[in-house]
């Protein structure tokens, strides 16, 4: 079944493509639409006896540079090549990164979230943007400068760690998610800087990279205790766009009433300083 959906995909895309959509010159009139099965191999730079094998589903499983070749010959859209994956090897691809800045909507709702401390994050956890309620949990210099990645953060900031209850297992597995994320992107060179910079810092660091740890992390528990407002207790989720941009959205939520109550008053506190600066 799978090898009768391929090559039924591979024939609809080709055959919904145009010579000039694919940046062929025009050769002549044509009894079907489309491309080729020789133009697409001229294209994805295989032979042509093996693009028809693809089609007929008989070569096996393809590779991964090569079903990339395919796909960029036919123009898929990511969701077209995740679906080429799919029933030519019966795994999804690896996801394709495609920068992007922060967008408006994902702006207005950190902002639409005023009682809950939440921030957009890249994959080399450098911190996008950050809402009100974060800083007024983190400190105003969150979020910038020497607080603008929050690995450096955990590593690199030890006045930062009093009161963080659980550091140790969430650092743990911050380097899980940065080694799992060091695959993904593996010729990103800040992200490259990022790691040797902290295994130089760190000795903590550096152990538990060269363990080989690998995690993805999406939500846990996290309880911070301060002198103002005594001790909290956090969830928190992260949540990964999918629009290739590899943006994390980490929000944390009371996980009982006096947390609640005690983040209530850290940021009216923070409303209140900012009005009276104004």
């Amino acid at each position: 079944m799978r090898r009768d959906e391929l090559g039924a995909f591979l024939r609809a895309a080709r055959e919904r493509l145009t010579p000039q959509e694919a940046g062929l010159p025009g050769r002549g009139r044509r009894r079907t639409p489309g491309l080729r099965r020789q133009e697409v191999a001229e294209l994805a730079a295989v032979s042509v006896e093996w693009y028809i094998r693809l089609e007929q589903g008989r070569v096996g499983t393809p590779g991964s540079a090569v079903l990339d070749a395919v796909a960029a010959a036919l123009r898929l859209s990511p969701a077209e090549r995740v679906h080429l994956y799919l029933v030519a090897r019966g795994e999804a691809p690896p996801p394709q990164y495609v920068p992007a800045p922060l967008s408006p909507s994902l702006r207005a709702l950190l902002d639409g979230m005023p009682l809950l401390p939440a921030y957009v994050m890249d994959f080399r956890f450098d911190i996008l943007a950050c809402n009100n309620a974060a800083k007024a949990l983190f400190g105003a210099e969150f979020g910038a400068g020497r607080l603008g990645n929050t690995a450096r953060i955990l590593f690199c900031e030890p006045d930062l760690r009093e009161g963080q209850l659980d550091w140790e297992r969430f650092a743990r597995e911050t380097v899980g998610n940065l080694r799992a994320n060091s695959a993904r992107h593996p010729g990103d060179p800040v992200l490259a800087r990022l790691v040797a910079d902290l295994r130089a810092a760190s000795p903590q660091f550096a152990a538990w990279w060269a363990n080989q740890h690998v995690e993805e992390r999406s939500r846990g528990t996290k309880r911070i205790l301060r002198q103002d407002v005594g001790l909290m207790t956090l969830a928190y989720d992260m949540l990964c766009a999918l629009d290739g941009s590899d943006q994390r959205l980490f929000v944390l939520t009371p996980a009982d009433q006096a947390t609640e109550n005690a983040l209530r008053t850290l940021v009216t506190a923070r409303s209140t300083a900012l009005t009276a600066i104004a």
